[in-house]
């Protein structure tokens, strides 16, 4: 086990498992792709579809739906079905606040 600690109570420790490290890493893995940071920044203002996410986004068709799969398989993202189209939303909103954590910092820093 390692030992971290929290920021708002730094004299207690909280133990951290591998697993949890494990998980940790396989959520920076899934958000160290910019196209998957562009495309939860245009899903954090609602549900869209394949078509509209291109229209914002400068991709290919392939290329967005292998990203977005990989966003949906790491259950940032679901999906569903109206006809042909296929929407889009966010479902796990801890990762939009890292996304926005991160990315506020980085431009204060720049």
């Amino acid at each position: 086990m390692v030992k971290a600690t929290k920021t708002s109570a730094p004299d207690k420790s909280i133990a951290v498992t591998d697993a949890q490290i494990e998980k940790a890493a396989e959520v920076f893995r899934v958000m160290s792709a910019p196209m998957r940071l562009r495309i939860i920044s245009c899903l954090c203002n609602g549900e869209k579809n394949v078509g509209e996410l291109l229209g914002e986004i400068n991709t290919t068709q392939p290329n967005m739906s292998q990203h977005l799969n990989a966003l949906y398989l790491a259950g940032v993202l679901d999906k569903r079905r109206e006809g042909v189209q296929i929407f889009y939303r966010i479902v796990n909103n801890h990762i939009v606040s890292i996304c926005r954590a991160v990315c506020q910092q980085t431009a204060l820093e720049s």
